[in-house]
């Protein structure tokens, strides 16, 4: 279909834990997410959530099933290629926002274009968009150390952004942020989300953050328990159409 975004088959991911305990972090899940859409995921700690999300993100691999991103099958692919993807393709937003610090805000939104090629002139002027587009266009020359939270996360943002990516992945985005802050930071991505048809995909903690999604799924015990909008998704089996 050519407008879905991701679509997971029958995920399965367990993690060895010595020479005979395992631990199954996700028992089947089947999510088809569309282009453009909105979907906040949410649970409990260790209910598999981030372990969804960094399946999708090509952080890490399924021990079976298959992640399809536009299309294209994760396992089909090599390091290069996923590599390639996930630079063109996916913008991932970290909790922690994970900026290196001996970089300032416009290395550190640069460096993810350096990796896809860019010449330098296509670099700076989308760093400097983008600088303005989260409305740090005076902060450029700072290291994180020399910003706030709000601020950190908002670099983040863009670095996510720099490659225009059709898809953004965010692991608790607002979670080390105050509540006026997060505000701010969710109303960036809703309007991305809004005006440039950005397909998004949130794991939180926080409802509130999760009624601004068209859609939020529940992840209990590695299972996908309950989608809102009209379809159930139980135990894993099903799918939204």
């Amino acid at each position: 279909m050519n407008n879905e975004a991701i679509r997971c088959e029958d995920l399965v991911k367990t993690y060895n834990l010595g020479q005979v305990n395992e631990y199954k972090a996700l028992k089947g899940i089947n999510l088809t997410i569309k282009e453009g859409d909105f979907i906040s995921i949410i649970g409990s700690s260790g209910s598999g959530k981030s372990t969804l999300l960094n399946l999708i993100s090509c952080l890490d691999t399924p021990t079976s099933g298959e992640v399809y991103v536009d299309g294209t099958a994760l396992s089909k692919l090599g390091d290069n290629e996923r590599a390639k993807l996930r630079s063109q393709k996916l913008g991932f937003i970290f909790q922690q926002f994970n900026l290196l610090r001996g970089m300032t805000a416009y290395e550190n939104i640069e460096l993810a274009m350096r990796f896809a090629g860019k010449t330098k002139k296509e670099r700076h002027e989308r760093v400097q968009e983008l600088l303005k587009q989260v409305g740090l266009e005076n902060k450029g020359k700072n290291r994180p150390t020399q910003m706030s939270g709000g601020e950190q996360q908002r670099v983040a943002i863009a670095r996510a952004l720099a490659n225009n990516p059709r898809i953004i992945l965010g692991d608790e985005p607002t979670g080390n942020l105050d509540s006026a802050t997060g505000a701010t930071i969710m109303q960036l991505l809703t309007e991305l989300n809004k005006d440039q048809n950005k397909t998004l995909v949130m794991v939180t903690h926080d409802p509130a953050i999760a009624k601004k999604a068209h859609r939020t799924v529940r992840i209990k015990d590695g299972k996908l328990e309950e989608e809102k909008r009209g379809a159930l998704i139980e135990n894993g089996n099903g799918s939204n159409g």
